[in-house]
C-alpha cells in the first residue's frame, strides 16, 4: 500500500497532503464518490470509483494531526512537513498555495489506513447507496451499517476525536419490513398508464432519474427510471402528474418535511407539484403553462446545491450504481482486500434472491 503524494500549504495555513486528482474538502463541489472522514486536526477523503486506497488529507491543526501523520502516510512525509519552510508561494485560482513537491507515502500502520478506508466507505455507504428495486440493488440494512461503523471508529481510534462522535447521517424514516413488489412492477407503475377519461388528451410522457444530491436518503428508488410523468389536456388545462417510484427501505411515511417536491420546466415557463406517498409512489401533479415538458426535477426543499452534472449527474450515477451491483455480486465471497465487503453488503447480497 503505497502512493505518491503532492504536499502543499494555502494561504490560510491549511496543510494538503493528496495523490493525483484524489478529492479533498477544500474542493469547490465534492463528487458523489467522494468519501470523507472527519479526523483529529482536520479531514481525510478517497475517491471511491478510482479505486484510491491512500487517503487525501486537508489538516487545518497540524499539532493535533502530528499524532497520525507517520502511520497514515509514513517518516517521510512527516518529516517533510515538520522541516517545510512558508515560503512565497504561488497563486492558483486566486488562492495563495505553497508545493512543496512530491513524496512517497509509506503507511507505518497500513490497517490503520485501511480500517479508515472502511470507516469513510461506511459513511458514504450511508448516505449514498444506490438502493433501487427497478434496477435490483438491495439497501442496506442500517443497524448492521451502523454496528460496523461502530467497530471501525474503535479501529481508528489513533485518528479520531470520539467525544465529538458525529452521527450517522441516515435520515430516520421506518423502513419497509418487506419488499413484496418485483422490480418489472414497480417499473410499470412508474410509466403510469394513459388516460382514458373522455375528453381528456394525453400530450406527452418521460421516463428518467434525479439528483441524488437533492434528497435525502431512503426517499426515493436510485433508479434512472424512478421518476416519470405525463402531460394531460382536461378542459382547456394541461396538467403534469409526476411520479416516483419510493425508496425500498421506505416504510408507511416520512415526515412532512422530507416531502420531495417536482420542478416542472416547460418551453415558456415552469411549475411546481408537491410529491405524497400513495402505497410505494410518491405522486402529485401541477398545472403547467405549455402543453410540452422539457425537464422534470425532483427534490426535497433546502436539500443540496446547485446540480454540477460532472460530479453528480446521470453518468456518475450509472458508475455508482455498476459499482453497488459488482460489490453485491462479490458479498459472499472471502476477500482481504481494503475494500472488502461490509457486514451490511454481505447481509443484503445474501438476501437478494428475496428482492
Amino acid at each position: 500500500m503505497s502512493a505518491t503524494v503532492r504536499i502543499g500549504r494555502t494561504a490560510d495555513g491549511i496543510w494538503t497532503i493528496a495523490p493525483e486528482g484524489a478529492p479533498t474538502v477544500l474542493d469547490a463541489a465534492a463528487a458523489i464518490d467522494a468519501m470523507v472522514l472527519e479526523v483529529v486536526g482536520g479531514h481525510l477523503s478517497w475517491s471511491l470509483l478510482t479505486g484510491q486506497t491512500i487517503p487525501a488529507a486537508a489538516i487545518d491543526n497540524l499539532e493535533l494531526a502530528h499524532d497520525w501523520l507517520w502511520a497514515v502516510y509514513g517518516e517521510q512525509i512527516a518529516v517533510a512537513i515538520a522541516d517545510f519552510g512558508s515560503g512565497a508561494g504561488e497563486v492558483t485560482d486566486g488562492v495563495q498555495f505553497t508545493d512543496a513537491g512530491e513524496f512517497a507515502a509509506e503507511p507505518a500502520v497500513p490497517d490503520l489506513v485501511t480500517a479508515a478506508w472502511r470507516l469513510g466507505f461506511g459513511y458514504w455507504a450511508a448516505r449514498w447507496w444506490p438502493a433501487s428495486t427497478i434496477d435490483g440493488i438491495t439497501p442496506l440494512d442500517d443497524r448492521l451499517l451502523d454496528q460496523e461503523i461502530t467497530a471501525l471508529r474503535a479501529e481508528c481510534e489513533l485518528l479520531l476525536d470520539d467525544e465529538t462522535a458525529p452521527d450517522n447521517e441516515t435520515v430516520d424514516i421506518t423502513p419497509a419490513d418487506e419488499v413484496s413488489t418485483r422490480a418489472a412492477d414497480y417499473a410499470l407503475a412508474a410509466g403510469g398508464g394513459a388516460d382514458r377519461r373522455a375528453g381528456v388528451l394525453s400530450l406527452g410522457r418521460g421516463t428518467g432519474g434525479w439528483d441524488w444530491r437533492r434528497c435525502p436518503p431512503g426517499l426515493i428508488d436510485a433508479s434512472e427510471r424512478a421518476v416519470s410523468w405525463e402531460s394531460i389536456r382536461d378542459s382547456g388545462t394541461t396538467t403534469v402528474r409526476v411520479t416516483a417510484v419510493a425508496a425500498p427501505q421506505l416504510g408507511s411515511a416520512a415526515p412532512a418535511h422530507l416531502h420531495p417536491r417536482a420542478f416542472i420546466t416547460t418551453p415558456v415557463g415552469t411549475a411546481e407539484a408537491e410529491l405524497n406517498l400513495i402505497g410505494d409512489l410518491w405522486t402529485g401533479t401541477a398545472t403547467t403553462p405549455s402543453d410540452s415538458v422539457s425537464a422534470v426535477d425532483v427534490y426535497v426543499p433546502g436539500v443540496g446545491a446547485i446540480p454540477d452534472l460532472e460530479s453528480g449527474g446521470p453518468q456518475m450515477r450509472r458508475r455508482i450504481r455498476e459499482l453497488a451491483a459488482a460489490r453485491l455480486r462479490r458479498a459472499t465471497g472471502s476477500d482481504d482486500a481494503v475494500d472488502a465487503p461490509l457486514l451490511a453488503e454481505i447481509a443484503a447480497a445474501a438476501s437478494d434472491s428475496d428482492f
